[in-house]
């Protein structure tokens, strides 16, 4: 039986996440043509599958030759959502035939990682996400900023000024803050007003990406500029991409966690078909439940580790793969 989409949000248990990524996947080895032929390909018996380490994972590449979608066609898409590439890049597309999935998805996160998203005045610093159509974050965003019911919540895109204004005019009301932003606009905004200075009731949160404005850095270095840069005492980010409908969150130290309906799984590079234990590195596997209407398992080009308790470290890049924009610091 296919597990509903209340289902897939109420998960609280590593057994019911067992039990509903194995009726996912039966589902969409049948439902989703393009992961159906890759399963064919590789011989799989999919009454066989019992576990999650025998679930074959679809390379993210499909997302960018292929359309994605399990029990529908692209016509029924209601948004499609498109990655950030420079000139000539062939860009993934995300067919989403249910909006909502992805709405209740990133909300129930954030309560879970931050609880109420009416608490806080949500502030989006994303020039290059703004400039360009088809942003599963700038939808995210623009959805947070209305939720939260702040009059000052709002995008900005290259009015410094303003955005330093509020800043301040939050600061002196107390106000909770999250300063949602691209990693080069967050380093310029520090270079232009090195006085200013945050409180604890300010979170600054790196999407990653430097988006070919900067030189990378370490995400050590980064962070410790941040950090000294706003005066706060951590870094937040976020870990997502066009292709999920799920965000795993950092608190600082590069350390993310999964919400509960999502889980990352630690591939051997040299073996796709292996997976490794806690802190060993490799390239990362995501489950994503709400990725239900897609494909729910997929290799991504990310390399990083797990850790006990569901959480995961991103460590860079294959070195093959193109430049993303969804929080990948090399180290």
């Amino acid at each position: 039986m296919i597990p509903s989409t209340d289902n897939i949000f109420s998960i609280r248990s590593p057994e019911a996440f067992r039990q509903a990524a194995l009726a996912v996947f039966k589902h969409q080895a049948t439902g989703n043509k393009v992961y159906a032929n890759y399963l064919a390909g590789l011989k799989i018996d999919v009454n066989a599958v019992e576990t999650l380490e025998q679930i074959p994972f679809m390379p993210i590449e499909f997302f960018k030759t292929q359309e994605v979608i399990t029990g529908k066609t692209a016509a029924d898409a209601v948004q499609v959502f498109t990655s950030s590439g420079t000139t000539g890049m062939v860009q993934s597309r995300h067919f989403v035939t249910d909006i909502s999935l992805y709405e209740k998805s990133y909300l129930l996160a954030f309560h879970h990682f931050y609880g109420s998203i009416e608490d806080y005045c949500i502030l989006a610093l994303l020039p290059s996400y703004l400039e360009r159509n088809g942003s599963s974050l700038v939808y995210m965003a623009d959805d947070m900023i209305r939720k939260s019911g702040h009059p000052r919540s709002g995008f900005y895109l290259h009015n410094y000024n303003e955005l330093i204004l509020t800043l301040e005019e939050l600061k002196l009301k107390k106000q909770k803050v999250i300063l949602l932003g691209v990693t080069y606009a967050l380093l310029d905004l520090v270079e232009q007003f090195p006085l200013f200075k945050g409180d604890e009731n300010l979170i600054i949160m790196e999407t990653g990406g430097m988006k070919g404005k900067r030189k990378e850095m370490v995400r050590e270095e980064l962070h410790a500029v941040l950090c000294e840069g706003f005066g706060v005492k951590s870094i937040h980010s976020e870990y997502g991409m066009t292709e999920l409908l799920s965000q795993g969150y950092s608190k600082g130290d590069g350390i993310f966690e999964c919400p509960p309906w999502m889980k990352i799984m630690i591939r051997d590079t040299n073996d796709p078909f292996t997976f490794f234990p806690n802190h060993k590195t490799g390239g990362i596997n995501v489950i994503d439940l709400a990725n239900i209407n897609s494909c729910s398992f997929i290799a991504t080009q990310d390399l990083g580790k797990t850790y006990p308790g569901n959480s995961f470290e991103v460590l860079g890049r294959f070195d093959n793969s193109d430049i993303r924009g969804c929080n990948l610091l090399v180290q």
